[in-house]
């Protein structure tokens, strides 16, 4: 019963939640060149200051913004601490956080939305910020991530919400050599 009620007490957030002000930032998720250059030609038309977390080499990302886009160098941030999907937004969110962020376009691949948008709204989340997707087309190169992989970033971020650490190193080093050994890797 308990379990319902928080269920529909989710539901209804859109009722009692506070609307978010208006897209503060576009942060974009590395992994893509395309991502980066979808966010360069909203962040022109937009305005809005650009975050890139573990992205393409600086030297392609400083061509793309400020020389093809014509961003001023103050307007885009590199990120390079971010190594997978939830370190993307615990390694910065605090800063965020600190620069009074509560909205933000996250901007991914279609095919990485889902489990970016989970990770990042609890993660985000937890830091009142806001997260609103634009997706970038993959097109041919889109490849279906599994429920596994959703769930088990799901779990990290509600893990390093609670606990303020990533447990992925701990899991690689006690818990990775003993499914290699028991044959379930």
């Amino acid at each position: 019963m308990g379990l319902v009620g928080l269920g529909l007490l989710w539901l209804s957030r859109g009722v009692w939640w506070p609307t978010p002000p208006p897209p503060q930032m576009i942060l974009v998720l590395g992994g893509d060149a395309d991502r980066e250059a979808a966010a360069a030609r909203l962040a022109r038309v937009d305005g809005l200051p650009v975050v890139v977390t573990g992205g393409t080499n600086p030297e392609y990302a400083h061509w793309l913004f400020q020389q093809k886009e014509g961003l001023p160098s103050r307007q885009v941030q590199l990120d390079y601490r971010a190594r997978d999907t939830v370190s993307n937004f615990t390694s910065l969110v605090d800063d965020l956080r600190k620069a009074r962020i509560r909205h933000a376009l996250l901007v991914t691949s279609t095919d990485h939305m889902q489990r970016a948008l989970l990770v990042g709204r609890i993660v985000a989340g937890s830091r009142g910020i806001h997260l609103t997707p634009v997706p970038v087309p993959c097109g041919d190169l889109c490849v279906v991530e599994g429920r596994r992989r959703l769930w088990g970033d799901g779990a990290r971020a509600v893990l390093w919400v609670i606990s303020g650490q990533d447990i992925r190193p701990w899991v690689e080093e006690r818990v990775a050599p003993w499914l290699e050994k028991a044959g379930f890797r």
